[in-house]
């Protein structure tokens, strides 16, 4: 049986003194969904405080980005080892915001993909469509060339490695949601392009949604069968909401 898995993604977001307030508050209340895996990805400067608050914990750490290039000059760039280095277990490859807004491509975010699995990274592999597309119909095209590009890097073995968050770019931010059947019929078309190279792989996988997931739809998007956790957003930086969301994975 898949563990549910739920990611607070803090984006551009956080101060120390916040930083400590929202943890202090959080810790506690996810006592009560011990049965669900729990990770926050803070930005690159707040990894190494909140490594040091999470000490003891069962909330992991996570990143939000990292470079395909292990060292060199690469001025800006953070390394898959450099965030192993300062206690990330998980990263995330391939944002719908890294697309859009910083032009990845699905070369790169394999590329990506290979670097955080040489460091012992969980990469969570991020997939969606546009509004165009999912008015075109053609969702399941843009999710599959998604996937088959980090399948062509990695193979399937290396794909089991992570991670899939299926976050709908229409979705995020705008306080849009796909319903949990659109959720679904996505998620249920990743795990059967999965199970085409390996059914083992594909029942394994843990396939999360990202897309203004919130505490009071959080249980319905979790309750549909392909769906095994969340991809948060805003809602991870409000502790009452983020616990919220987790104990409705744990139902």
């Amino acid at each position: 049986m898949r563990r549910k898995l739920v990611i607070g993604n803090w984006k551009m977001h956080g101060k120390h003194q916040a930083n400590a307030q929202l943890l202090e508050a959080l810790l506690p209340a996810l006592a009560e969904s011990a049965g669900v895996e729990t990770a926050v990805c803070p930005p690159y400067p707040y990894l190494a405080q909140v490594a040091e608050l999470l000490a003891g914990s069962t909330l992991k750490l996570g990143a939000q980005n990292l470079s395909r290039f292990d060292q060199g000059a690469h001025t800006g760039e953070v390394s898959a080892h450099m965030l192993r280095e300062l206690g990330c277990q998980y990263v995330l490859v391939g944002h719908s915001e890294r697309r859009s807004l910083y032009g990845e491509d699905d070369r790169l975010v394999a590329e990506k993909f290979a670097a955080a699995l040489c460091a012992d990274l969980v990469p969570v592999l991020c997939v969606g469509e546009s509004l165009a597309q999912r008015r075109g119909e053609i969702t399941e095209r843009v999710v599959a060339e998604q996937i088959q590009a980090v399948l062509q890097r990695v193979g399937i073995n290396g794909l089991a490695g992570g991670v899939i968050a299926y976050e709908p770019v229409w979705a995020i931010g705008t306080g849009e949601t796909a319903t949990p059947a659109q959720v679904q019929a996505v998620h249920r078309h990743i795990r059967s392009l999965l199970a085409e190279q390996d059914p083992a792989v594909a029942a394994a996988m843990r396939i999360l949604y990202g897309g203004s997931v919130k505490a009071a739809n959080a249980g319905e998007l979790f309750a549909q069968t392909d769906v095994d956790g969340g991809l948060i957003g805003g809602a991870s930086l409000d502790a009452a909401s983020f616990a919220a969301i987790c104990a409705a994975a744990q139902r």
